[in-house]
């Protein structure tokens, strides 16, 4: 029986209110979700006696107002990178937001009006919560004013469940995913270069020191991309090759090969799976999506961002398992093409288990 506890975070701006729900289950694993940018704020879990948070964020949700790095958030419109935030729907184009790139020529994650700047409303459901927003026709360049719920809910063997549903009134773009960066040996850790890895994927899309792919899906094998067998994040993550130079490090997409999760997950694919030996836990990922970007916080070092127990974070200190579209796919019509038409409803579903290893 999951209980729920909701208490005041912070304030908006403008005055508004920001919430955090906290989930518990009868073992004691505790997820805790707030209102603003519907982020995922702690997953927590009794490690030899002790509470153990493995999600990387702040205290209050004035931090989160500050924060820089997507901690823990819903991001979308479109999740990940657009190449000139060029789209094209139905054969109409349109321009949307540029607002990153090394002269701000592309968009990512929705724009500076992102779902992850919204506050959510809240309501509360089974074994969980649901947020709720809605982005305004034309936020971010997008059409149609797009409905969306996530819904976070924790069970009683320490899986996070993620279902998300979307709707809109137009013909749109909709790619949404969760951006939490997960640290196995705690929030305040140092690095997850000792972590262990493996991804269900023989293939990933080739990105340009942009990050953006331009069609081509290669295969990972002899390469640093290649964790069909686990290895340490840390273990290649610095070869001289030209995927990590160009993101110094991992942060690229990987193309889902569709292996059956195990029950009672077997409706979902499985996306990857992240272990520990000093914490002994593992992160287990699985999804209804195609595509999951692995990323290894490489640019955290760039932002002076000071989180839980005041610890500053530091350049790959966390890892993120962003499930979603392929990026860029706009511009690559042979990818598969994250359009949502007028009433048609999006759904999909990400699981992230916490087991002991």
């Amino acid at each position: 029986m999951t209980e729920l506890k909701m208490e005041p975070f912070g304030t908006m701006p403008g005055g508004d209110r920001i919430d955090l729900y906290t989930l518990t289950n009868g073992r004691g694993t505790r997820v805790a979700v707030t209102t603003y940018g519907a982020r995922l704020v702690k997953f927590e879990r009794l490690v030899k006696g002790t509470p153990l948070d493995i999600v990387l964020g702040y205290e209050t949700g004035e931090d989160y107002i500050a924060d820089t790095a997507c901690m823990g958030a819903i991001v979308g419109r479109h999740a990940n990178r657009i190449a000139g935030g060029r789209i094209a729907i139905a054969g109409r184009p349109y321009q949307l937001e540029l607002n990153t790139g090394s002269k701000r020529q592309n968009h990512i994650h929705g724009g500076s009006k992102g779902l992850h700047y919204h506050l959510w409303t809240a309501a509360i459901v089974e074994s969980g919560v649901e947020l709720t927003t809605i982005s305004p026709d034309g936020e971010g360049g997008y059409p149609g004013n797009l409905e969306v719920k996530v819904t976070y809910r924790l069970t009683d063997d320490d899986a996070l469940i993620i279902s998300y549903r979307a709707v809109s009134d137009a013909d749109t773009i909709c790619n949404l995913t969760n951006h939490t960066y997960f640290n196995l040996e705690g929030c305040t850790a140092n690095s997850v270069l000792d972590h262990t890895a493996e991804i269900y994927a023989d293939e990933f899309t080739w990105a340009d020191a942009e990050s953006l792919p331009d069609g081509r899906i290669l295969g990972v094998f002899g390469t640093p991309m290649d964790f069909t067998t686990p290895h340490t994040i840390g273990e290649r993550i610095d070869a001289a090759y030209d995927q990590l130079q160009f993101a110094g490090g991992y942060d690229h997409n990987w193309v889902l090969r569709g292996d059956i999760a195990p029950e009672p997950y077997s409706h979902l694919k499985k996306a990857a799976r992240v272990t520990s030996k000093k914490s002994g836990l593992t992160l287990s990922c699985y999804t209804t999506q195609i595509g999951m970007q692995f990323y290894t916080g490489n640019a955290l070092a760039k932002r002076p961002l000071v989180g839980k127990g005041g610890k500053e974070f530091r350049r790959r200190s966390g890892f993120c398992l962003e499930t979603q579209f392929f990026p860029n796919a706009p511009a690559n019509p042979t990818f598969p093409q994250p359009e949502l038409r007028m009433d048609e409803v999006w759904e999909a579903e990400t699981v992230y288990h916490l087991e002991d290893l």
